[in-house]
């Protein structure tokens, strides 16, 4: 039957190609190569393709990094420090996660993924972090990823595939408010913040604020593939 296919979204944004600058679906190489090393086949989900359709012909899905969500989706006025929103990929990545979990096809949601996940389950985000942790140590220089150590709760699926501590890439400002339906803590940072998320009630629904793909992270992606193929073996009979 081949190898499972994991989507991967992507940004819409302008890149310049030699004497071209054109609207361009990008996403960092580093997601590619993970899924590739981890036995899968990646694929490019950009804004703005037929959700149903697309997830159809999908066995799994990586929601990407990215700019912050808008925060009128989860009913809040926008923090000063929130910027970037892109409402139309917002938009379509909520109704690609909602199609997703209505098929419990297996997820592994980064970063502004996580948060995209625990939106499209009715919960909210905390909008700067550095607000009540008073520094930056999520987010210290722009483009240069941020590394600190996280605690991995007990008795989790997160804890099965890494352990109890576990250091992490990090480059966020933003973190999870209120937990959506059916969600629960996975991983804290030493200074309170929680890390991960996942719904232990589905297949493999599992979200992480730092970056694996540019980590040492591989089971995460081994582990995600791996349920995608077994997605597909019930799901493609």
């Amino acid at each position: 039957m081949g190898k499972p296919v994991v989507g991967i979204t992507t940004y819409l944004t302008h890149a310049a190609f030699g004497a071209w600058e054109l609207e361009t679906a990008l996403v960092p190489a580093d997601y590619l190569r993970a899924v590739t090393r981890a036995g899968g086949v990646p694929l490019l989900v950009p804004p703005g393709v037929d959700v149903a359709e697309t997830v159809e012909r999908l066995d799994g899905l990586i929601f990407s990094g990215g700019s912050d969500l808008d925060p009128d989706l989860y009913g809040a006025q926008a923090h000063a420090e929130t910027v970037g929103v892109v409402r139309e990929r917002d938009e379509f990545e909520l109704g690609l996660m909602q199609e997703a979990l209505a098929r419990d096809m297996p997820v592994l949601a980064i970063c502004r993924g996580s948060q995209v996940l625990n939106v499209a389950l009715g919960g909210d985000l905390e909008q700067h972090v550095p607000d009540r942790v008073g520094t930056n140590v999520h987010k210290e220089t722009p483009g240069t990823f941020a590394e600190h150590d996280v605690e991995v709760l007990a008795e989790t699926r997160l804890s099965s595939i890494l352990g109890d501590r576990h250091d992490v890439k990090s480059h966020h400002h933003q973190g999870f408010g209120e937990l959506g339906s059916g969600l629960r803590e996975a991983a804290r940072a030493p200074d309170g913040t929680v890390e991960a998320l996942e719904d232990p009630t589905r297949r493999f629904t599992l979200g992480v604020l730092w970056h694996p793909e540019a980590g040492e992270d591989m089971a995460l992606f081994e582990t995600l593939v791996r349920e995608a193929d077994e997605y597909r073996a019930t799901n493609r009979k």
